[in-house]
């Protein structure tokens, strides 16, 4: 309803006139259950002939995302801000002020109240005031819900508040069926649960939040008031956005309506006159760039649930269905956000590296068993704020740095990959204890020119031969990090081989040319197993929860649980898991893992780690892992895992991989690693990682293998070991 109407709208009141003027005489001194079911049969209409919109509402409601805990709120999502909620929560004081600021015979008549339409024609046609509408709460209601019907088009919606005597009698006929079929309670429930508040605010769970900050139960007579008298004109009498003064005026009005009404008394009405007008706007987030004020980090996590929903068919047939249902359905989405592990992750992220910082510190947490993501932070605000002049995306950005996708490919992660080689070795037939006398530097198959090259061909060297070159086996080759060992192991096993282990784990290529070399070109790879290619702390994290998981691999999900609006389970989210590798490889890649980390193989062979400081961190509880430091350290990464959960983190410069970050970066790498992943398992018993079979342990004592690889297949693969940026700028060319 409206305070003053337009000259289209006094038209039709003059022609409504003539129509039921006669009508409203006639009637007005009908006794009044006489005249409910006067209305009632007056009304010709069938619940069932009623438009699908009126049986069964389908207004927009906002979709809200909570963390693990189902309590924590991380944003909504809507178009129209609305959420539903049941009669029985709504304060009994509220029910009662809409019904004496609307429809105070909403419980006498029958869905059109003729002597209410009477008095309202003939006080119009006389004028000389504010004009009177005559509609009831559910003429309103019925009003409501067609111009807001999804699936009417945008001229049926624009036709349910033309003033015209046909829609007026329509809108009567429909509010009549309505209530031959409905309780008046329900009626008053949908109708509080559709009428607009003003400022943004549909429906009165969203109007006590915006105005009060509190739930539809907890409001008072005043705040009831108030809130009654804004539905006439919503925008004019609104305190926060039109006239404190007639807000004000309005809630005196209702006052009095609901003395006449007798739900309170005249005391209780001067008493709730004198009250100040305190408000607490509360403004519901909308989005991903309006989470929960104070954790904006959140946001990427929200980015990344929010392109996960668009590819979910539960939620439509194409991706602007998707996107609809998510603005507009209703759903409560439990996510598998742990704030207790994100929190961690976001200080340890911004301690390594500040927000001002160029560089970064993503960093991602995966359960192993469930795929669930547990926190995603990185040293920026998730935010289309404007940056500083000369920082493009510090501090705030909106771009996937943790979990990859748009334009962000990812970045090279070193010797965590080496863990590919190994559990491909493992699954040939290899064992733990696969033994070669590791040089320096080992001449391959591999044609290339330049400096460092050994006779024209690619020759790795280890970092640190005093401490790296001689005889190794996977236990100590992976716990000392032996360039020359793993890139032995792979020309045995195949690059091909060790390509396909990453992919099967979960490593997606996301840079062209990587994507190229894995489809076109895998067996001749050569540095593959250096953590060349590019991937994500996601990515990365997901792969060690797979081993950790001894061998099942769970597609990454960030739901717990997503509930639609009638309370009905949607089918989505649940573990999508399979098992990729024999639960003895992984127990044995796992067993090696050990010794990067300073801890002990099942068999006594760990003996030097490149991470020994995460032991204790987590107080000697059972870990494993594995760091990485890409040529010429551009980036340092570190992988930690327990049974419970796995952690990555990968230091580097997102808009320039030319820029290293340097080596003394990855102390502080591995310790804020470490530090998430003792967030994650405090309070959790500790578990310990099952030893591999002796078969796959094999025997330490076999003879060594001396022989260097003789190149005996040259290949020209001179991008294969093309500098990162080389690479980055291939991948961003066009």
């Amino acid at each position: 309803m409206a305070a003053q109407r337009s000259p289209l709208s006094r038209l039709f009141t003059v022609l409504l006139a003539g129509l039921l003027a006669g009508l409203a005489l006639a009637v007005a001194a009908l006794p009044g259950n006489l005249l409910v079911g006067f209305a009632a049969r007056s009304a010709l209409g069938s619940y069932a002939a009623l438009p699908a919109s009126l049986r069964t509402p389908a207004t927009p409601q906002r979709s809200y995302l909570y963390a693990n805990d189902g309590k924590t709120l991380i944003t909504t999502f809507y178009d129209v801000n609305r959420t539903d909620v049941p009669l029985a929560e709504i304060a009994p004081v509220m029910r009662q002020a809409i019904v004496a600021a609307e429809d105070r015979r909403f419980y006498a008549h029958g869905g059109a109240d003729l002597r209410g339409l009477g008095r309202a024609v003939v006080a119009n046609v006389k004028g000389g005031g504010t004009e009177q509408g005559g509609s009831t709460l559910t003429m309103q209601y019925v009003r409501n819900v067609l111009k807001t019907d999804p699936a009417r088009t945008d001229e049926e919606r624009a036709a349910a508040t033309d003033p015209t005597v046909g829609r007026k009698i329509q809108e009567i006929k429909y509010a009549g069926a309505l209530e031959q079929s409905l309780g008046k309670d329900e009626i008053l429930n949908r109708y509080l649960n559709i009428a607009y508040f003003g400022s943004g605010a549909y429906g009165i769970a969203a109007a006590s939040q915006r105005y009060f900050g509190k739930l539809p139960a907890q409001l008072t007579l005043g705040e009831s008031a108030m809130l009654a008298g804004l539905v006439q004109s919503p925008d004019a009498y609104s305190p926060i956005d039109g006239s404190k003064d007639d807000a004000l005026a309005r809630r005196s009005y209702v006052l009095d309506s609901m003395v006449a009404t007798g739900a309170i008394t005249a005391a209780q009405a001067v008493q709730a006159k004198a009250e100040p007008l305190t408000l607490h706007p509360t403004v519901q987030p909308n989005g991903c760039t309006a989470v929960t004020q104070g954790h904006d980090d959140w946001g990427y996590f929200c980015d990344y649930l929010r392109q996960w929903w668009l590819t979910q068919p539960a939620f439509g047939a194409t991706v602007a269905e998707r996107e609809q249902a998510l603005r507009a359905g209703g759903y409560t989405v439990v996510t598998s956000l742990d704030p207790k592990i994100q929190a961690t992750a976001q200080q340890q992220a911004a301690k390594v590296y500040s927000y001002d910082n160029k560089r970064a510190l993503p960093i991602a947490a995966v359960q192993p068993g469930t795929g669930q993501v547990l926190a995603m932070a990185v040293n920026r605000h998730y935010s289309l704020a404007d940056n500083p002049a000369g920082q493009a995306n510090y501090p705030n950005t909106v771009n996937p740095l943790i979990s990859g996708g748009a334009s962000v490919n990812g970045y090279q992660a070193g010797s965590t990959f080496k863990l590919f080689t190994m559990l491909a070795a493992l699954e040939s037939g290899r064992t733990l204890s696969t033994g070669f006398d590791a040089p320096a530097k080992l001449p391959t198959r591999f044609v290339e020119q330049g400096p460092g090259t050994c006779d024209g061909h690619w020759c790795p060297a280890n970092d640190n031969p005093d401490w790296m070159d001689g005889y190794r086996m996977m236990w100590d080759g992976f716990g000392r990090s032996v360039n020359t060992y793993f890139v032995w192991l792979a020309e045995q096993v195949g690059q091909d081989k060790v390509v396909e282990m990453a992919q099967r784990l979960g490593i997606t290529f996301r840079a062209r040319s990587d994507a190229d070399f894995a489809k076109d070109d895998a067996a001749n790879w050569g540095s593959f197993t250096l953590g060349v290619a590019a991937t994500t702390p996601l990515d990365l994290a997901n792969a060690y929860a797979t081993v950790a998981a001894e061998g099942t691999y769970c597609t990454p999900v960030p739901v717990v649980s997503v509930t639609a609006a009638n309370g009905a389970k949607v089918p989505v989210g649940q573990p999508s898991c399979k098992r990729v590798l024999d639960a003895d490889v992984a127990r044995a890649a796992t067993d090696a893992a050990r010794c990067p980390v300073g801890q002990q193989s099942a068999y006594g062979q760990c003996n030097g780690g490149t991470a020994t400081s995460v032991t204790n961190i987590l107080d000697g509880r059972p870990v494993a892992g594995k760091t990485g430091s890409s040529e010429q350290n551009s980036t340092e990464t570190f992988v930690g895992f327990t049974p419970q959960v796995a952690v990555a983190g990968i230091a580097v410069n997102p808009d320039d991989p030319a820029d290293s970050v340097g080596s003394a970066v990855q102390a502080k790498v591995i310790d804020a690693v470490a530090r998430v992943i003792a967030t994650a398992v405090k309070g959790q018993p500790e578990k310990t990682f099952v030893a591999p079979s002796r078969e796959l342990a094999g025997d330490p004592r076999r003879p060594v293998e001396r022989a260097p690889v003789v190149p005996d297949r040259p290949q020209n693969r001179d991008n294969d070991r093309r500098s990162l940026l080389e690479r980055w700028l291939d991948d961003h060319r066009g």
